[in-house]
């Protein structure tokens, strides 16, 4: 809607913050927010591109979210490289970066998160119980401080999108949550600041993730049995290397369970394990 600003002012309050929105505000302008962890890739780019189309102003927030790991995942070892990603969103044209400490977002007696049911159900929560919880009741802080217009999130981690779109709408957060599709590289694999992690034979190995739900959605397009186009995918994963925590066919809006083609809009969602990497990636059908 504007051409891009060549300063990025960072902000580490939630005072800062909404004292900068205020201003905007009053200025007539709409703002966007970009929640990220961080680690920034072209895939945040794009996102910060469609904020661009959708707001006058643009705010991304990185901060490595506690809440949303177990306490067997990869929170220390989870990339941080804010001078770069600074660096990228100022070149971007983002308006400011809200980076606050943990101690800003979660201070002394938190004691609340936000309980999830619908598109929370399976798939990531069969083997992350509590991620969610943690990611709804950031992102319902990050909406509530910033008090956005607008809030774009990757359709890489689709189930998220989901969850994120219905907790917003079921609580009356007025904010639009609207996704952005992943961006991928030039052999499919879906972008993800894990990436860093795959070793160059897994590397090589990865995009069989995105042939195989590729290969799945054309044959369920084609009148082939959803079961049986999935299993295949499934063998197919498998024999590629990786550990399967999962490969389902869902409702594309609700990610209900489904079996047959006429059952509605579907989305395919993996999950899997190579090396020390967990890569996820899903594809409409």
């Amino acid at each position: 809607m504007s051409a891009p600003s060549s300063t990025i002012a960072t902000l580490h309050s939630v005072a800062e913050l909404r004292a900068q929105v205020r201003r905007w505000r009053a200025a007539g302008e709409r703002v966007a927010l970009v929640p990220t962890m961080g680690a920034l890739h072209v895939g945040h780019v794009a996102l910060m591109e469609a904020a661009r189309k959708q707001a006058e102003r643009i705010i991304v927030s990185i901060f490595v979210n506690p809440t949303q790991f177990a306490p067997t995942e990869d929170l220390s070892r989870y990339p941080r490289t804010l001078a770069a990603d600074l660096e990228k969103a100022s070149g971007a044209g983002v308006d400011a970066a809200f980076v606050p400490d943990v101690a800003e977002m979660y201070p002394d007696g938190f004691a609340t998160t936000i309980s999830l049911t619908g598109p929370a159900l399976g798939l990531e929560t069969d083997f992350r119980p509590t991620h969610f919880a943690g990611v709804a009741t950031v992102v319902a802080k990050l909406l509530l401080q910033a008090a956005p217009d607008v809030a774009l999130f990757g359709e890489k981690d689709y189930q998220q999108l989901q969850v994120v779109t219905r907790m917003a709408r079921d609580l009356d957060i007025p904010v639009a949550i609207l996704g952005v599709p992943t961006v991928r590289e030039a052999d499919g694999l879906a972008l993800s600041s894990r990436n860093v992690y795959l070793s160059p034979e897994d590397r090589a190995a990865a995009p069989a993730l995105h042939r195989a739900l590729a290969k799945a959605a054309a044959d369920i397009r084609d009148g082939r049995d959803v079961d049986a186009s999935v299993e295949e995918a499934r063998q197919s994963v498998v024999a590629a290397g990786f550990a399967l925590d999962y490969l389902e066919a869902r409702h594309a809006a609700t990610l209900a369970p489904l079996a047959a083609r006429s059952e509605g809009p579907i989305r395919l969602l993996i999950a899997a394990r190579i090396g020390t990497t967990r890569l996820i990636d899903n594809l409409a059908v």
